[in-house]
């Protein structure tokens, strides 16, 4: 006779920090309180890094060009980052989350996964953990946390952006699959903008429309996704929260205060961007193979340009030869550069002999 052996369920907290870097410059300075703010950039150039809730009424978000938030908002703020500060938050934040498990996987400065199936407390109910590491934040750096609790990290994510700002939500293993199948896909985390246009010309706009395809489908058309994708469109993850998890890759970039035209000035500002790039690299004992220039021009087009080597990167100068020569490959430039980056992946640690094959981009 065979007996099925069942997986116990997990008990998953994402727990999300409520517009971080907005919230710290609020914070800090009372002026700025119950105002809109931008972190990053100015009104004339770069982008938005953070952006405080009385902003986002506006339509102000991460990522938008300063100039397009300026716009949408007239009486924006913008603030220079502080990422010292932020760091220093942020390891209080973790702090506080390693009194009640090891299992720590952080995602950035703001966001972590934290599976609290077994934890140091001893609590059985994750829902009250997920109040008490709110609350313990919210005593030590005065900001407000939101969080998710689900059985699965996919659930957990999704959940804690259901009641932010400043609050939880819990999805249950009796409501998971319920609550996919009604989501619309561009919602689910993992799903870009460009997938789920993607999906929508093949029929797929909806949790319940996911599940209809099948893995041969869903293989075929979004290749190694696809197995992910399947999984979560009934409610199942399988991924473990990694407190060991090693990035994908590590990058810097520059936002220009004038735009640049002249390859020369161009080699010059990338040297800057690789000895950031080498110095967490070397405080974190990783190397890579690939390196990577993104050259973003005047009109918001870019252009990216990467080479591989059949062996990690041993040094700073072999990082900027190659990055000098991928730069001269768009030279000349179709049109004045606004920002430079440079990006070393395919990351292994020192000594390894293997690539990692999981990780997260900065």
């Amino acid at each position: 006779m065979n007996i099925a052996i069942q997986t116990p369920l997990r008990k998953i907290i994402h727990v999300d920090m409520d517009a971080f870097y907005a919230s710290v410059e609020q914070r800090d300075n009372p002026e700025l309180r119950g105002k809109p703010l931008a972190v990053g950039g100015s009104a004339a150039r770069g982008v938005v890094a953070a952006a405080s809730y009385e902003a986002r009424r506006f339509g102000v978000h991460s990522a938008m060009p300063s100039v397009t938030a300026a716009r949408k908002c007239p009486e924006l703020i913008f603030v220079p980052p502080r990422f010292d500060v932020y760091k220093a938050v942020s390891q209080q934040i973790r702090e506080i989350f390693a009194e009640y498990t090891a299992l720590i996987e952080p995602l950035s400065l703001d966001e972590a996964y934290l599976d609290v199936t077994e934890n140091h407390k001893g609590m059985e109910i994750a829902t009250e953990i997920a109040l008490e590491i709110r609350a313990k934040i919210k005593v030590v750096t005065g900001l407000n946390a939101s969080a998710g609790i689900s059985y699965n990290k996919f659930l957990a994510k999704m959940a804690s952006d259901l009641n932010k700002p400043n609050g939880q939500a819990v999805i249950t293993p009796k409501n998971g699959p319920a609550f996919v199948e009604a989501l619309p896909v561009k919602k689910f985390h993992g799903v870009g903008p460009a997938t789920a246009e993607r999906m929508k010309r093949h029929g797929i706009e909806t949790g319940a429309d996911l599940k209809a395809k099948s893995l041969q489908f869903l293989t075929e058309h979004f290749g190694k996704s696809g197995p992910y994708f399947y999984g979560i469109a009934r409610g199942i993850d399988h991924r473990q929260v990694r407190p060991d998890r090693i990035r994908k890759s590590v990058g810097a970039e520059d936002t220009f205060a004038v735009d640049i035209d002249s390859l020369d000035l161009g080699r010059r500002e990338l040297k800057p961007l690789a000895e950031k790039v080498w110095r967490y690299c070397e405080a974190h004992g990783i190397r890579g193979k690939t390196v990577t220039i993104k050259v973003k021009y005047s009109d918001f087009t870019q252009a990216t340009r990467s080479r591989t080597s059949t062996q990690p990167f041993s040094g700073l100068a072999d990082i900027v030869d190659t990055a000098e020569e991928l730069l001269e490959s768009v030279h000349p430039f179709k049109r004045p550069v606004r920002l430079l980056g440079v990006t070393l992946s395919s990351l292994i640690s020192e000594g390894a002999e293997i690539e990692p094959q999981l990780g997260f981009d900065l």
